[in-house]
């Protein structure tokens, strides 16, 4: 149980990372960010810093949208970055 929990944590700490340095590469803030994509900026925030739990597909692409992103790229980053810990059942 204690390895299911490390590894969600691993999961949401490095998408918040993914998702970040896209933010940072189009210069906005997270103000900015989530008026754009209709994700609140606690939320937003929370997903960054790898705060959240879980997080939907639905709330993936939301945020892939947000970034001018297709989620297939926020997906391949994560990946690579986890290689054999990475599933998409991750995703509820």
């Amino acid at each position: 149980m204690q390895e299911n929990v490390e590894i969600n944590n691993d999961f949401m700490k490095t998408l918040g990372e993914i998702i970040k340095s896209h933010r940072n590469n189009l210069n906005k803030s997270i103000y900015e960010i989530s008026a754009e994509s209709s994700i609140s900026k606690s939320t937003w925030r929370e997903i960054e810093l790898g705060l959240c739990k879980d997080i939907k597909l639905k709330s993936l692409w939301k945020v892939a949208e947000g970034l001018n992103v297709p989620a297939s790229v926020i997906l391949d980053e994560l990946a690579e970055k986890l290689g054999s810990n990475f599933k998409l059942s991750d995703f509820d």
